[in-house]
């Protein structure tokens, strides 16, 4: 897994792998992808010879073969061997590597990847023991002289292992695992959070306005549960179980026993606070209650329930699925406990838990508004929408702004600023909005809600994607000469 820890694998492992597996298939399936590895893939792939049952069956095969073999060697360092899908194969690939590359990484510049290629090409044709010496030298320029390198690494291994051993978690105070927990809305968000929960044991009340709704919501687990059969990865006895822990319900009363509360209602105070109300009173009485908010202060939430030091953020990221961190967020009564209680439950769910103070917007939710909103206003600025997705791509960003919006909804947005507004309103502070807020009025006003509303930023046939919409130019006064003919073309080729 070295490339995703800013590295490449050290100690021979570029070399041996190339030799295993050939140039063209060492660097797509294994050196640039850092895939971990089930062993029956492993065995597929070539990584491994053999399988055994039992420890013990391993050391008496691995005699076995010792003495069937006494002057055994790597098959590289034999006389005469060949790289798989070496020579004039491997020259035909040798211009294509560098493009696919730009592709998997998105027009990104990311310094492991590159070292690997070379290490990987530079070292195929070279004797073995050269080879190594090549790749070392790679390796210590990543180590020394690569600031991104060292980030990655600092951030993805030395970080991330001290969150997920929990860090940031108050000493002293006794685990609890969670049993049964209430969700608060069967939207997008807390159909996902009910998932996630059901799939690591714990019992799930899914609660909404009507049973149609909360029904629609447990549609979703339905959902990735059918998709995971299909795919192998559940077994339909598992996926069953999972889904029986689901129950959907537009009644109060079943949310009783409940240890945990996650809302995750409309980004309304007044919307959240009335499901808080009716919630406290039916859970237990030292249940954990948590807001999905990614943006309402927790401090102010808090006011709406009976036990302000139990209260706590919970944002969740969508979707829910597929993202790996909670950010979890303390307002100014939330109790040492109360936090505890809530890394123990993101590491239940095996999510990443980060910790963060209180504010507007939180941490996660204000960086990312900053790339989404500067976005908007190069938009008003009569910057190319080309330009604009392309150098949040080469920034390393999963998805360029524009795209991130649509998906996102840009209805979510508005609601905020409207937050916003009247937050600042409230305090007697001046408003002043971000160049941003016209784009986004404009889009709204033209029927442009984003990917769920089938037109946005972008254009879409059913859920594809076809493009950036083509308004876009017009609504906002852009020169079209500005991208390089065929840009949107190849742009959409990396998008995809």
């Amino acid at each position: 897994p070295e490339v995703t820890l800013g590295l490449l694998p050290g100690g021979g492992g570029v070399v041996r792998t190339v030799r295993m597996l050939g140039v063209v298939d060492a660097l797509m399936n294994v050196l640039l992808k850092g895939p971990q590895l089930r062993v029956d893939q492993a065995l597929s792939l070539g990584l491994i010879d053999a399988v055994v049952d039992t420890p013990e069956a391993l050391l008496d095969s691995a005699r076995a073969w010792i003495v069937a073999h006494p002057a055994a060697t790597q098959p590289w360092r034999a006389k005469g061997y060949r790289i798989p899908g070496g020579g004039r194969a491997l020259a035909q690939m040798l211009p294509a590597i560098p493009a696919t590359l730009r592709v998997q990484l998105k027009g990104a510049h990311y310094d492991a990847p590159h070292n690997i290629v070379a290490a990987a090409i530079e070292g195929a044709g070279l004797d073995v023991d050269r080879a190594l010496e090549v790749e070392a030298r790679y390796f210590v320029d990543l180590v020394c002289h690569s600031a991104q390198s060292k980030n990655l690494t600092q951030a993805f291994f030395f970080d991330l292992q001290a969150i997920n051993k929990g860090a940031s978690r108050p000493a002293d105070i006794t685990r609890r695992a969670v049993t049964k927990v209430a969700v608060l809305g069967a939207g997008m968000m807390g159909a996902g959070i009910a998932y996630q929960c059901a799939k690591s044991g714990i019992s799930v009340v899914l609660k909404d306005l009507t049973v149609d709704a909360a029904n629609k919501g447990k549609g979703y687990s339905e959902a990735l549960v059918a998709k995971g059969v299909a795919r192998g990865k559940v077994n339909q006895a598992k996926g069953d179980a999972l889904l029986a822990r689901i129950q959907p319900t537009a009644n109060y009363a079943d949310l009783a026993g409940c240890d945990l509360v996650i809302e995750a209602v409309f980004e309304s105070p007044k919307v959240k606070a009335e499901v808080f109300q009716a919630a406290q009173a039916v859970v237990a009485p030292d249940a954990l209650l948590g807001s999905n908010t990614s943006t309402l202060p927790i401090t102010e939430l808090a006011k709406a329930v009976d036990r302000p030091t139990d209260f706590i953020g919970l944002h969740f990221f969508s979707p829910v699925d597929k993202m790996p961190l909670v950010e979890i967020v303390m307002g100014a009564q939330t109790s040492p406990e109360a936090l505890a209680r809530a890394v123990d439950f993101v590491l239940q769910i095996r999510k990443t838990p980060i910790v963060v103070n209180d504010s507007r917007g939180f941490f996660t939710s204000r960086v990312i508004s900053c790339f989404l909103n500067e976005a908007m206003a190069m938009l008003a600025e009569g910057l190319s929408p080309v330009m604009i997705e392309r150098a949040g791509l080469s920034a390393g960003y999963p998805a360029p702004p524009l795209q991130l919006m649509d998906e996102l909804t840009l209805t979510l947005p508005r609601k905020i600023m409207a937050e916003y507004r009247a937050s600042a309103e409230a305090a007697g502070q001046a408003y002043i909005p971000h160049p941003a807020e016209p784009v986004l009025n404009q889009m709204l006003d033209a029927g442009r809600g984003g990917r769920s509303a089938g037109a946005g930023f972008y254009a879409y046939d059913g859920k594809a994607r076809t493009g950036l919409w083509d308004g876009l130019y017009t609504m906002f006064n852009i020169d079209r000469g500005m991208a390089r003919q065929g840009d949107d073309a190849q742009l959409l080729i990396d998008l995809q």
